[in-house]
């Protein structure tokens, strides 16, 4: 999911929209270049149980990679 250019909370609500459409156990990129993505992202998984699964650093800018657990 591309994201980059939205402030937050506009990335967190767009991964809540799509999970559900996703396999369980199936992962979901989100590219969000607002600094503040990289809190909200992993704590949104918290309150949420889904697992965060990493940030990895890509040419195009950051990105969250997300499971869908249920």
């Amino acid at each position: 999911m591309d994201c980059r250019g939205q402030r937050c909370p506009l990335p967190v609500i767009a991964l809540a929209r799509r999970l559900p459409e996703v396999p369980v156990g199936a992962i979901v990129r989100v590219l969000a270049d607002d600094p503040a993505a990289a809190n909200d992202i992993p704590a949104w998984c918290r309150m949420r149980g889904q697992e965060f699964v990493g940030a990895p650093e890509l040419v195009g800018g950051p990105a969250f990679d997300i499971r869908r657990i249920h």
